[in-house]
């Protein structure tokens, strides 16, 4: 707050004003002095400080707004067309990503899975899942059953493939419109997958056995 003192002369800043009523009245008589406005040199340093400030706060605007076009501009390119100095500029000045990226990949969740896919450019797979799906997603995570959610995430590939995928006995079905129960995976989900390990059939089946014990959250 910015505190002026009246009647406390500064020689550096003077106005005078003469009201009507201090003219000469009469022939003899002279007109009363003009009374002094002055500024006190706290309210003057003050003004200055607030006029430094705002300098200030308009050169951080302006320096914020740089780095977020850049990070816009690195974030429109695809994976392919970034660079290895694209890729430290974006975990440098985006501090969620760069949370993300700290934390252990069991532990993300579908909200943060589906960032760190659009601002790295990977194939951005979470956008397939429905607000449930993302919700039971972090149920399984929440209670450590990384192998379920990691059998979601293979759904959540399956589906960019498109709207046509194979399932039991020579069937098709639609990955993208097909609900993620127990018996879709088992029927349709699981039977798209070429998988000689065995470690992704091994993940569909937790999903499945995950959503039969928790038939609510499917």
């Amino acid at each position: 707050m910015i505190t002026i003192q009246p009647y406390i002369a500064l020689p550096a800043v003077t106005a005078t004003t003469t009201l009507p009523s201090q003219r000469q009245t009469s022939a003899g008589e002279p007109a009363r002095s003009a009374e002094t406005v002055t500024i006190s040199q706290a309210a003057r340093d003050a003004l200055a400080a607030s006029s430094s400030n705002r300098e200030s706060s308009s050169a951080n605007s302006g320096t914020t707004n740089s780095v977020d076009a850049k990070l816009a501009q690195i974030k429109s390119k695809d994976a392919m067309s970034r660079t290895a100095e694209d890729m430290d500029y974006l975990y440098a000045n985006d501090p969620k990503l760069a949370a993300i990226r700290d934390k252990s990949p069991g532990t993300l969740t579908a909200e943060e899975v589906d960032y760190e896919q659009k601002a790295t450019g990977s194939v951005n797979s979470f956008a397939n899942l429905s607000p449930a799906e993302k919700a039971t997603y972090d149920k399984m995570v929440a209670s450590g059953n990384t192998a379920a959610a990691a059998g979601m995430s293979v759904i959540a590939f399956e589906r960019t493939m498109g709207h046509t995928a194979a399932g039991a006995n020579g069937t098709t079905y639609d990955p993208i419109n097909t609900e993620i129960t127990a018996e879709n995976v088992a029927k349709y989900f699981s039977q798209s997958i070429n998988d000689p390990t065995g470690k992704i059939q091994s993940q569909l089946q937790a999903l499945i056995q995950y959503l039969q014990s928790n038939p609510a959250t499917a």
